[in-house]
Formats: structure tokens, sequence, C-alpha cells
């Protein structure tokens, strides 16, 4: 049964789903929304009104880990560790990730300066803790798994925000450095978002007008 993705376009968290959709080489389709104005058969089938949704006939499943997991599970081999406390290790720091899609989000959009360097403070000081967990070149060395695909979003983002406004994000960090460039050169993560996603990020950060916009939008 072929598995439905509903997205939005910018959304990192669906690229999180991709991502496993494509290292896996699933056939899938993918239906994309406007989050602005979702059409009301979204909001019959969505529980929290957001995405990603993944559709299997008639079930929805929601929460990219949720969906991660689960197409993880009914597409053998398993892209977790072997070992259950590296497995729960790594579970953990896939939810860990969510805090910095949140900082980063935080910073970008941010009206103020004051506020826009606090989330971009946040979210050094949270890369400085991943660099600790990270085994290098990929989170848990050469083999690719689920934490990967989590944190793959994130390192594009950075990458789009590095290019528009230099800030070293990474410098301190060599091992994160090293396992975002090694992701970025993934074809599943190339194929995982729109071709235009680079613009379509920045006219976003570009409307919202306050200080983020001045520090990465659109000139």
């Amino acid at each position: 049964m072929k598995p439905e993705l509903i997205s939005f376009k910018l959304c990192p968290f669906v690229q999180r789903s991709v991502i496993v959709l494509e290292e896996k080489g699933i056939d899938y389709d993918i239906t994309y929304i406007n989050l602005k104005e979702p059409p009301q058969w979204f909001k019959t089938i969505s529980p929290l009104g957001k995405v990603p949704l993944l559709k299997v006939g008639n079930a929805v499943l929601f929460e990219s880990a949720v969906i991660m997991e689960y197409l993880d599970e009914v597409n053998p081999p398993s892209l977790h560790p072997t070992d259950p406390l590296r497995k729960a290790h790594n579970r953990a720091w896939v939810e860990f990730a969510s805090t910095l899609f949140f900082c980063q989000f935080n910073m970008v959009m941010a009206k103020e300066q004051e506020a826009c360097d606090s989330a971009e403070q946040e979210l050094r000081d949270k890369l400085t803790q991943v660099e600790q967990q990270v085994e290098g070149p990929l989170f848990n060395g050469e083999v690719f798994s689920l934490v990967d695909a989590a944190y793959a979003p994130l390192f594009m983002r950075i990458a789009f925000l590095e290019k528009w406004h230099p800030m070293g994000l990474l410098d301190q960090t060599p091992k994160l450095q090293r396992w975002s460039e090694a992701l970025l050169k993934r074809e599943s993560v190339k194929n995982s978002v729109v071709e235009d996603l680079e613009q379509l990020y920045r006219d976003h950060i570009s409307a919202s007008n306050g200080f983020g916009a001045s520090r990465f939008g659109n000139a």
C-alpha cells in the first residue's frame, strides 16, 4: 500500500520523513498544502492541525518521529542501532533535535535584535551539546540511522543561513561540521525537498518583517 505524505514545502519535520522514504527506496506520494489556508479535508484528518501526516490506507499518522519509526519498522532493514541502549540513546537525541529547530525558527523570525541574538546563543549552546554525542562521520559512525534523518533538515537550513549571513554556527563543533557535510552530500537528503526550497525559505523569513528578516532575508 503506497503511503502518502501530507506536507508543507518549508517544513523540516516533513523532510525527515521524506529522507527515510528515499533512503529505503519506498514508492510514495506527497501532497503539499498551504498551512495558512488548509483545506477542510486536512482539518478533518489532522488531530493537531500540523504536518507531517502520513496516510496509509484509511489510517493517519502524525508527529514526524512516529512516522519515521513506522516507516523504518515496516520497511526493513532497520535504520536504528541493534543495541537496545544505543537505540534508546538515538531516540532521545531525535527528540532533542526538535529543540534546535525551534531555536533556529526563533532566531530567523525574531522581531528584535535581542531576541535574535538570544535564540542564536541558545542554538549554539545546544549544538555544543550534540557535538559531544556524535561519533562521526555520521551520528553513530559510518552507518546512516534515523537520527541522521532527523538532523539533516537542520543542517540544510544552517547552510542556507550561513550563505546569506555568515555566523560560523558550526565553527566550534568540528564533528557537527563533518556530519553536516556528509549528510548534505547524500542523495536522499538532496531529493527530500522541493527544488526552490532555498528561495522559499528566504522569502518566508523576509515576509516576517522583523530583525531576522533584515539579517537573513532578501536584501
